[in-house]
């Protein structure tokens, strides 16, 4: 009994010092802890390497509740555009990325030319903006045409597309463009040249451009692109609104709409630029409807307001059955402001980039003034001085090579990055991709420039030629070339806008030669329009006419 007692005392002993030590360190009360922490950390391996394993199949990672906002937020630290592009080749031209649950931020993106066409015209009624872009930039452009749908923008397209082939329209356009080039462009530029100074081009043509436009959509002229190059308080309201709209299309709307609630963030700018940009426009349509009133009554000093031609006048104008103005002063507002958005920033940051392009290039540089100074040595002796010379409209239509040199910088840098389409019904994609009713697309024009399925290998080189034929330009198909859109909703601006970058480019090359500061970054902005993100610094040196 007693050898048998031994080991089970012993036994005994050892279980209860086990017991004593674990109780008195504390680990029996920590073994539960440490078994869930193991598992937390196995749940979190196995997630990881489950999302990373999903960009195969995805395009990207998608976590668990945050989706791929994760992959987003790192593409927009950098450049967004590039980001999509990657993404899109990867994915063979369509990907849909998946955000955070209980958001909006779920859409397909793609960019493949099929698919354009298929949203664009051949199923147009099933994409619409929507009412999450409608929503998302309300504020700031109402019920305007950018952002309309059904007969509201129907209307709109209508009466703007008379107005835009008018023989008073053109004549408006073409000579608020010489006076703004020859009077105030060139005499900026020559200041700026005789001082040997850098200066910001990007900035001055969308002085340019925003006069311009104003010019035609309003009949006023705000006066940005003056000596010394002043602050217009219109002009810096309504890019600072643009600038605070865009930000909502990347933030949750209910986040959004609790900023704008409580007034911060970049809501408050957006209200702030917003009472800036109505202040001028009201004040403009006052005094318009209070001219054309004037003018009926037959007041002899109020005759001019019945020559404007301007888009502001036009809609004015419009009568119903009763005689009552059709449209309110608010839509008024709307329509001015949605085709100054449309016309101060396109033809600019085309512009822009042309230059900056010019500059690597100098090649194509070289071809351009030799068009130039063919049509200038073409032309029968008139008079003119030569330093004031002014490009005529048949001129401009002669320049094809100049006209490929932008459309190629316009497919490589569109200034209008990507759009945004919303589906009423479901519907399928000609590529095979599913779109269920709701669902948001995103084409982007940016990528497409780089698709070697679309351009081919050179895809990312400047390369006019490749739009002329036996040196005349060949357009290409609207759903490979999109940047003045396509379908139904083509720019009803594609001649003027092509017409203004000709006239300046030629203009301003013939007398100048652009110098890109040295080691100035050149990145794209986040924005609805490209814009160059520093600006775009050069100096300038006077063309010696002889070696022309």
């Amino acid at each position: 009994m007693g050898t048998m007692d031994a080991p089970v005392s012993s036994g005994m002993h050892n279980a209860t010092t086990t017991a004593a030590f674990l109780g008195s360190s504390g680990l029996a009360s920590q073994l539960p802890e440490l078994h869930t922490v193991e598992v937390l950390v196995a749940v979190s391996i196995f997630v990881v390497i489950h999302s990373l394993r999903q960009r195969r199949s995805l395009g990207l990672p998608s976590w668990p509740v945050v989706g791929m906002l994760p992959s987003l937020l790192l593409g927009v630290r950098g450049d967004m555009y590039e980001w999509i592009t990657g993404v899109l080749k990867s994915r063979g031209g369509t990907f849909t990325f998946r955000g955070p649950l209980f958001t909006n931020l779920h859409c397909v993106v793609t960019a493949d030319p099929r698919n354009l066409e298929h949203l664009l015209k051949t199923k147009f009624g099933n994409f619409p903006k929507g009412p999450y872009f409608r929503d998302t930039v309300r504020d700031l452009l109402g019920d305007g045409i950018f952002g309309a749908d059904d007969e509201v923008w129907r209307a709109q397209r209508k009466a703007a597309s008379l107005e835009f082939h008018s023989a008073e329209f053109r004549a408006l356009t073409a000579s608020s463009l010489v006076e703004l080039v020859h009077r105030r462009l060139l005499p900026v530029l020559a200041e700026t040249e005789a001082a040997g100074a850098a200066v910001d081009l990007q900035d001055v043509l969308l002085r340019l451009t925003f006069d311009n436009v104003c010019m035609i959509a309003f009949g006023v002229d705000p006066g940005c692109l003056q000596k010394g190059l002043p602050e217009i308080p219109f002009a810096r309201a309504f890019e600072d609104a643009t600038e605070a709209t865009i930000v909502r299309f990347v933030t949750p709307t209910a986040v959004w709409r609790g900023m704008r609630a409580l007034g911060v963030g970049h809501e408050r700018v957006l209200r702030r630029s917003l009472a800036g940009v109505d202040e001028f426009a009201y004040d403009v349509i006052r005094k318009r409807r209070e001219e054309l009133a004037a003018a009926a009554a037959g007041r002899e000093d109020a005759t001019a307001g019945l020559k404007r031609a301007d888009l502001l006048t036009i809609f004015t104008k419009m009568r119903d059955a009763d005689g009552e103005a059709v449209y309110s002063d608010r839509f008024l507002r709307d329509i001015c402001v949605n085709f100054i958005l449309a016309g101060r920033d396109t033809s600019s940051v085309a512009l822009a980039w042309f230059f900056w392009l010019l500059s690597k290039n100098p090649g194509v540089e070289a071809k351009i003034l030799e068009e130039v100074e063919g049509i200038v040595a073409a032309r029968a002796s008139c008079g003119e001085v030569e330093e004031e010379l002014v490009f005529q409209p048949e001129e401009v239509k002669r320049m094809e090579y100049l006209h490929a040199a932008l459309s190629e910088a316009l497919r490589l840098y569109p200034s209008v990055p990507v759009d945004h389409k919303e589906v009423v019904e479901d519907e399928v994609f000609p590529d095979g991709t599913v779109l269920k009713k709701g669902t948001k697309v995103i084409y982007a024009m940016y990528s497409m420039g780089r698709m070697e399925s679309i351009w081919g290998e050179d895809c990312r080189e400047y390369r006019p030629e490749r739009w002329l034929r036996d040196g005349r330009f060949l357009g290409e198909s609207a759903y490979k070339f999109t940047a003045f859109n396509g379908g139904p909703r083509l720019c009803l601006g594609k001649d003027f806008a092509y017409y203004q970058m000709k006239f300046v480019a030629a203009s301003l090359l013939r007398r100048y030669r652009v110098n890109i500061v040295e080691g100035h970054p050149v990145t794209p902005k986040m924005a609805l329009t490209l814009f160059m993100k520093h600006g775009l610094k050069v100096t300038l040196d006077k063309r010696d006419k002889a070696k022309l």
